[in-house]
């Protein structure tokens, strides 16, 4: 990464910086670099300015703060530039754009926000760009990176600095198109803020996150934030009554591309599925006087929603609605997302999936049961720290399966028998229900207990591959914890 002048970065920002070059800058004192600016800003549950000591000892020359606030200066050693920046927070994406010069504008950024499919959908994209032999880049829950070789992701939308980081290594690496998710706390606290989007995705909008958001009209606030920054396309699914609403205002100018499943009036692109069976989806596709048959291995009716808005936007893109089905046709679906664990004929069906919503957990044990002739179990828990209110949702939602096993699933700083009680309380009977609070032993139980015929829906942790306990974060894989549980069975 080139080196920037602090005056130039700063111009017109409000602060007096010195004439002074620095290699990097970062918001996290924990990668800061010799030479570099450690950007001390205020965020959800610390601030900056608490670990410029850290950032020091890196061997940064300049710490720049947020002037206003009501917390002092900090104390510097000489030499190190102190920048008092007014409105810093409100600026970090203009001073991100300047310093990786503008990635966003050398790509075409495709944002995705929905409380579902966000992922599978945006796998998806990635995917048939290139088998359209494009190139493309992919931000997000399963990481980042080119052509689905992703280094690991810690939010689903990392912070303002790094994500326009992420976008210049992109566009340097080749990429032409970059797929990013966009989550409602990345929109929230403005992490996207400079990035210019080609295109903007909404999914869906069902219960998630009301632990941040006061309620699910603040939740649907934060989603519609990303319709506003400036896309040429929005690609929307109508079948959704928040989508209606959002494509009903969006911004002059904002090219509409509707997709619906339900025969909406109004779609660009209108979808009828027309078999799911054991080798996935048939969906025919209509855009105006174009039909297209699409044939997909993706299993489950809620991923037909994904392969449409995901022909959404390769159509937005310029692609034929034929060119879109071809290349949907050879991809395949992300890590953890319905994924079959291999098992023998005498064994259950075991599937590892990221279902962690009450709306995703009832559309996973539906999508089984089209696929398993005997009965099927359901093992899940519920994260801590996060939405408690959604627990109770959760818990009636599995009942849906024919057994059920709570489990732990991240508790983090909770009490993991508190969140069980939560997700008990949304329970009528307990007749087919166990407790097991051990991951590992209540897949091993249900994969032990489970008759050939019977299914094994494993849900909420998907590609995830550590259980967080307090701070401590150990090595754990739903898909490996399974696999293992089946190979012990094959005798």
């Amino acid at each position: 990464m080139s080196t920037m002048d602090l005056q130039k970065l700063f111009k017109g920002l409000g602060a007096e910086a010195p004439s002074l070059d620095v290699a990097d800058i970062t918001l996290d004192s924990r990668t800061a670099v010799r030479h570099g600016l450690f950007i001390a800003c205020r965020g959800t549950r610390e601030h900056g300015l608490d670990h410029v000591g850290d950032a020091l000892r890196a061997g940064v020359d300049a710490v720049a703060w947020e002037s206003g606030e009501s917390r002092p200066a900090p104390a510097l050693p000489a030499g190190v530039a102190s920048l008092a920046v007014p409105r810093l927070r409100e600026q970090l994406g203009e001073v991100a754009n300047r310093f990786f010069a503008r990635p966003s504008e050398a790509l075409q950024v495709l944002g995705i926000t929905g409380t579902n499919g966000k992922t599978t959908t945006g796998w998806l994209v990635t995917q048939a760009i290139g088998h359209l032999g494009g190139s493309a880049g992919y931000l997000g829950t399963l990481g980042h990176g080119l052509n689905g070789q992703l280094s690991p992701a810690v939010l689903t939308t990392p912070d303002c600095i790094s994500f326009h980081r992420q976008l210049r290594e992109l566009a340097d690496a080749g990429a032409g198109h970059v797929v990013a998710e966009v989550s409602s706390h990345a929109l929230d606290q403005e992490r996207v803020a400079g990035v210019r989007f080609a295109t903007v995705v909404f999914t869906n909008l069902t219960r998630d996150h009301l632990d941040y958001h006061a309620d699910l009209a603040a939740y649907g606030a934060a989603k519609a934030r990303l319709f506003a920054l400036g896309a040429q396309t929005a690609v929307i699914n109508l079948d959704d009554a928040f989508g209606q609403a959002l494509a009903a205002r969006l911004p002059a100018g904002v090219r509409l591309t509707g997709v619906t499943l339900a025969g909406r009036a109004g779609a660009t692109i209108a979808g009828v599925l027309q078999a799911v069976g054991p080798e996935g989806l048939v969906l025919e596709l209509r855009a105006g006087k174009d039909v297209v048959r699409l044939d997909s291995p993706l299993w489950g009716r809620f991923n037909a929603e994904n392969l449409l808005l995901a022909a959404g936007i390769l159509v937005a893109q310029g692609w034929s609605l034929a060119e879109a089905a071809g290349a949907l046709r050879q991809c395949v679906a992300p890590p953890g997302r319905m994924q079959r664990v291999p098992s023998m004929a005498h064994q259950p069906l075991v599937l590892v999936d990221f279902a962690h919503t009450p709306d995703a957990l009832r559309k996973a044990i539906s999508a089984v049961r089209e696929h398993c002739s005997g009965a099927i179990w359901c093992v899940f828990g519920c994260g801590g720290d996060r939405d408690r209110g959604k627990r109770a949702e959760m818990g009636a939602a599995a009942m849906q399966a024919d057994r059920v096993i709570i489990t732990d699933d991240n508790p983090r700083t909770e009490d993991p028998q508190q969140i069980i009680a939560d997700i008990l309380s949304g329970v009528v009977s307990l007749d087919r229900l166990q407790v097991v609070p051990d991951r590992a032993a209540a897949l091993q139980r249900a994969i032990r207990l489970a008759r050939p015929g019977d299914a094994v829906l494993i849900a909420g942790k998907g590609h995830e591959t550590v259980q967080i306990t307090g701070d401590e974060r150990r090595p754990f894989s739903d898909v490996e914890v399974a696999g293992s549980a089946l190979k012990a069975g094959e005798a």
